[in-house]
């Protein structure tokens, strides 16, 4: 694969990020062929290391879901970043998405359970109580699975960076 192959992949990949973001990564890239060019390898060689363009778009695409999430923990950065594990978790959907499948189904009852709780006066305090444990349960489940996606990039970021 050519530089101009590989790049124009990767920036295809990156579709959804800022334009600011997406500046910034591909101008990394153009510097790793640069440097690689610079060292006497061919663009082949550079490309292969840095492997397929679509897998380290999904990867980047998770860690600025995990940033946006670290920054503003909102229910929009949140879906975000949850889709975005989704993406580089197409490998790993046998595993994960049975697991993601049961928790957002508990989180979705409690919620309803909440709601049907609110509709009573005398026991609004406790629904109160219980949506905040929730809500950080739920913060918790997110940040879980920001971690399962940091983990799964970090395994495989030594290959990448070899």
């Amino acid at each position: 694969m050519t530089r101009d192959e590989f790049l124009k992949r990767l920036h295809r990949g990156l579709k959804g990020l800022p334009a600011d973001a997406i500046d910034d990564i591909m101008a990394d890239y153009a510097d790793h062929f640069e440097a690689g060019e610079a060292e006497g390898r061919s663009e082949a060689e550079i490309a292969d290391a840095l492997g397929d363009p679509a897998r380290l778009a999904r990867e980047l695409k998770l860690e600025a879901g995990i940033k946006g999430w670290q920054e503003a923990r909102s229910p929009s950065a949140a879906w975000t970043a949850v889709i975005a594990l989704m993406g580089l978790g197409a490998i790993d959907i046998l595993i994960l998405l049975p697991i993601l499948l049961t928790v957002i189904g508990v989180i979705f009852g409690f919620y309803c359970a909440l709601i049907a709780i609110l509709g009573g006066l005398g026991t609004m305090a406790a629904a109160v109580g219980l949506a905040a444990l929730l809500t950080i349960f739920t913060i918790w489940v997110i940040n879980a699975l920001m971690w399962f996606g940091r983990l799964h990039y970090q395994l495989l970021k030594p290959a990448i960076d070899a």
